[in-house]
């Protein structure tokens, strides 16, 4: 129930949806038991984009997917309904790229569901396990909840109602994500910690300071914000 009161907060005219996404993604593993989540978003010529995931090989194998035109994020955006994979070592024949990639990885399950509201499809949430049982019934219901909830704060009626509010919405959601990599990265070779590690500080300085994820991480990738104000809270 937090989770739906946190996302839902969320919701409003000023929300970041680059955060809001992440949020998403965290949920999935700290509370649905998923391994791993990723979420990828179309623009406005329906192009996907990797946008949000728990952690560095994750997102790398959502861009995977990406690169090789081929895997269950894909497959649900395409189709508009959710995919199963129960045992991936039985989906060579329908992914033989991304699946060799995954069972290195670790992950023998996937579950990709749609962000989906009545016939728009704007992305894919896909959910990762190292088990053939991913998650129960259950909680893969609350995690279709949540994808629905993040899809609405996309989706909002005034974006609805007005396409090209709802272009510049998406469009700025993928510009935001190029930016955090950017950000990333200064962390990265500011302080020489693992890519995963530099976002993890990027969030909690803004959290705590209650500012946004993509203000802080352009200034981050213009240099008018010195890193080492972020890295320091490793110490």
């Amino acid at each position: 129930m937090r989770a739906f009161v946190d996302m839902a907060d969320t919701l409003v005219d000023d929300y970041d949806v680059a955060d809001l996404l992440h949020r998403l993604a965290d949920y999935c593993v700290t509370l649905l038991g998923a391994s791993a989540a990723g979420l990828l978003l179309s623009d406005q010529r329906g192009s996907l984009h990797v946008v949000a995931a728990s952690d560095e090989r994750t997102r790398l194998l959502e861009l995977l997917q990406l690169q090789a035109d081929q895997g269950p994020c894909l497959d649900t955006y395409r189709t508009g309904v959710p995919v199963h994979a129960d045992d991936l070592t039985r989906e060579r024949d329908r992914w033989p790229v991304f699946v060799p990639e995954a069972l290195a990885e670790g992950y023998h399950s996937v579950q990709a569901i749609p962000l989906r509201l009545r016939r728009q499809v704007i992305g894919a949430l896909n959910l990762f396990g190292r088990d053939a049982a991913l998650v129960g019934q259950e909680n893969l219901d609350v995690a279709r909840a949540l994808a629905d909830t993040a899809t609405v704060g996309i989706l909002q009626e005034r974006a609805i109602r007005r396409g090209e509010v709802l272009t510049e919405q998406l469009q700025t959601a993928l510009n935001n994500r190029v930016i955090i990599e950017q950000a990333k990265g200064v962390l990265f070779h500011a302080g020489g910690i693992p890519m995963d590690q530099a976002f993890e500080l990027l969030r909690t300085y803004c959290r705590s300071h209650n500012l946004r994820l993509s203000t802080i991480a352009e200034e981050l990738a213009r240099g008018s914000l010195d890193p080492r104000t972020i890295l320091v809270r490793e110490h």
